[in-house]
């Protein structure tokens, strides 16, 4: 008998239910586990948040001890209302008469991920490279600041000037974030204090071009804003003129996939991937570790600088002005964490932060609650997904390595000792 077969015979015979056990094991230890745990748990604040600041429930809440029935229904009322005013504005209007209305809110919810989905996806490469690329103000402003001056300066046919106007964002994206890229390739300077730093050299910059005449303000205005978009720049929609979905959105599909096949079957992704698992062990191995940190940090760069594309030509086609990124530069990094630098996980964080942005104003329009606990709940997000023994405590899961939790031990022990 072989070594092979005598290392068979003495492994342990595993049951059907063991099987199914270890495969369960595997499911609850992964890290989108924790995501969904701190989804819920950030949900769970969310629901206290608004009992506390709804006035039913404030005017219940003295007769607790004797009508406890009326404080508990306007707490569910209280939950149940704003909850549901945020899936009609992020998903389906259920109250809406035809079809078309009905879908609304979530095309205005794909509309508004579709920039996070591509400012996202800069993050998580740099993340997946070990890089922490901070810059996505300032990247997207640059973007923008190029895709205007083409939008707007320039005659062309349609689509040769939308895709003009898009190279040259991308481009300018880039380019700004190569800077940081090739300083900390050759000085080995942070990159996350060059990259904030650039958000203010970016800001003032791009303030500075659209209040000076020639460059980026509007003829004859006094305003710091740009000129409209012409038509032949502009990103069509997708679903016709009654839907805010244009074809950015198509855009950030096609950059999830490049992002995915880049990381995951080309040797430029495996060479970034090495490097942000352990740079000295790549440089071993012969990647050149400064050429892959440049070379991140362009591709980051494009693809933060294709959401300040999608901004100008897609969204705000009638001018913008210096904040015309709107905190997405720095809403990526959630996004990027909560989607665990993973492609298909930005995606969809990105659409659920669409969804919260799209639902959160009609939730406070329809039932008062203020749109700040949103917010509140977006960086309660952040918070659990930055802690995940707390997430998985909480849930009792396993830990990443397949082994029980610290209660699961020590009801084991337990058992043993009275056995």
């Amino acid at each position: 008998m072989s070594d092979t077969e005598r290392a068979e015979h003495a492994r342990p015979q595993q049951t059907g239910e063991d099987r199914w056990r270890e495969a369960l094991t595997r499911v609850v230890s992964g890290g989108w586990v924790v995501s969904v745990g701190a989804i819920v748990l950030a949900v769970l604040a969310g629901s206290i948040m608004i009992i506390a600041t709804d006035k039913g429930v404030q005017e219940a809440l003295p007769y607790f001890l004797a009508r406890p029935g009326d404080a508990l229904a306007a707490m569910a009322d209280a939950v149940g209302g704003a909850y549901s005013a945020l899936f009609r504005g992020a998903v389906w209007d259920f109250r809406a008469d035809d079809f078309a209305t009905g879908i609304r809110p979530l095309t205005q919810s794909l509309t508004m991920a579709t920039p996070l989905i591509m400012a996202g996806l800069g993050v998580a490469l740099g993340f997946r490279a070990g890089l922490f690329n901070i810059g996505g103000r300032g990247q997207m402003l640059m973007a923008a600041a190029a895709a205007g001056r083409v939008g707007f300066g320039l005659d062309m046919p349609w689509p040769l000037h939308m895709l003009l106007a898009v190279a040259a964002g991308m481009l300018a994206g880039a380019l700004w974030a190569g800077i940081a890229g090739l300083l900390k390739a050759l000085t080995g300077a942070h990159e996350v204090i060059v990259t904030i730093m650039l958000n203010y050299v970016g800001f003032y910059l791009v303030s500075y071009m659209l209040a000076t005449p020639g460059l980026l303000q509007a003829p004859g205005s006094s305003n710091p804003k740009t000129p409209p978009m012409k038509n032949s720049a502009v990103m069509p929609d997708l679903l016709g003129s009654g839907f805010n979905l244009h074809l950015g959105f198509v855009f950030a599909l096609v950059a999830v996939a490049f992002v995915w096949w880049l990381l995951n079957r080309s040797s430029a992704g495996f060479a970034f991937r090495a490097v942000g698992e352990n740079p000295a062990a790549a440089k071993v191995a012969g990647i050149n570790v400064p050429r892959s940190t440049v070379s991140v940090m362009l591709i980051a760069g494009a693809l933060v600088g294709l959401a300040g594309v999608t901004q100008v030509l897609g969204t705000v086609t009638t001018g913008f002005s210096n904040d015309i990124d709107s905190g997405i530069g720095f809403d990526a990094i959630t996004v990027a964490l909560l989607g665990g630098s993973r492609p298909v996980g930005v995606l969809l964080a990105a659409i659920l932060f669409g969804a919260f942005k799209a639902g959160g104003s009609v939730m406070q329009a329809a039932e008062g609650v203020p749109i700040e606990i949103v917010l509140v709940v977006q960086s309660l997000i952040v918070l659990f997904i930055a802690a995940p023994p707390l997430v998985r405590a909480v849930f009792r899961l396993p830990q990443p390595d397949g082994k029980p939790s610290a209660r699961a031990r020590r009801r084991a022990r337990r058992k043993e000792v009275t056995a």
